[in-house]
């Protein structure tokens, strides 16, 4: 039922940034490590930033949680990179690791990843060090209001990237319309919108509490984005490998990267 749909009191109060990440991207028994949905996100996001042409001034992360993976491809592309999450342990958990705080979550083989992509292979702590460089500003972020970034008012981005967040914020197909429609209003037109994400999941875990998803699938994806004024130059779907422990945590079958280009205000 939409009623029970997780709202975001219980994300500002309950959501465990260390939890989250060690259940999703630990090294060894990480949920996105096991299905191979990382990996399949970094060489995606790579090509993006690479051959796929997405470069430009300006880069805002909607809804990274305390995430920082899916900017290590694009703080080569960019000058610089506003990350923008709801949360304000997510936020802390940011700033923490812009400042190179001790006893932050390890990201040396994601660093390593992609370090290997870019033909920079032993050399993860150099590009840590770029991307804290590039990561200018953690800020505040609402996906369900018209400026998601209120009150604060950005100059329009050259791309938006979301990894992971909509299917939490999103109750229902019309709301994740909405929510489309307001990051394009974060953007050039000419600009890129980069979607990483889960489909046919309900429901995921962090410890001992559990969260709502949008049941998201390709075609509902394919039509509100174009809906939206984009055109999608790359679409690619990585089926899950079915892994019972796992699929307790999160039930997701697939994962998902869209990469689409802005052509129009609607």
């Amino acid at each position: 039922m939409a009623s029970e749909f997780t709202g975001t009191q219980v994300y500002q109060d309950n959501f465990d940034p260390k939890i989250y990440l060690d259940t999703y991207y630990g090294a060894v028994s990480g949920v996105f490590i096991k299905d191979g949905y990382l990996n399949f996100i970094l060489r995606k996001l790579h090509k993006a930033f690479t051959t796929g042409g997405v470069r430009g001034t300006s880069l805002i992360d909607i809804g990274p949680g305390p995430a920082i993976y899916q900017e290590l491809s694009a703080c080569e592309a960019f000058k610089e990179i506003t990350a923008a999450d709801f949360t304000d342990r997510n936020r802390d958990y940011l700033e923490r690791w812009r400042k190179n705080e001790a006893g932050m979550f390890d990201w040396t083989p994601a660093l390593k990843f992609v370090c290997d992509l870019e033909d920079r292979s032993g050399k993860p702590a150099e590009k840590e060090e770029k991307l804290r460089k590039t990561l200018k500003r953690v800020i505040p972020c609402d996906v369900t209001k018209s400026n998601p970034l209120h009150p604060l008012v950005l100059p329009k981005a050259d791309c938006v990237l979301t990894v992971g967040c909509l299917e939490c914020a999103c109750k229902d197909e019309d709301a994740y319309g909405n929510v489309i429609k307001n990051l394009s209003s974060l953007l050039k037109i000419g600009g890129h919108l980069i979607i990483g994400s889960i489909l046919g999941s309900t429901v995921f875990k962090c410890g001992t509490k559990q969260f709502s998803l949008i049941n998201l699938s390709e075609k509902f994806l394919r039509k509100v984005i174009t809906d939206t004024g984009f055109v999608i130059e790359d679409l690619e779907v990585l089926p899950r490998e079915f892994d019972k422990p796992m699929f307790d945590i999160c039930n997701h079958t697939s994962g998902i990267f869209i990469l689409a280009r802005k052509v129009k205000d609607v």
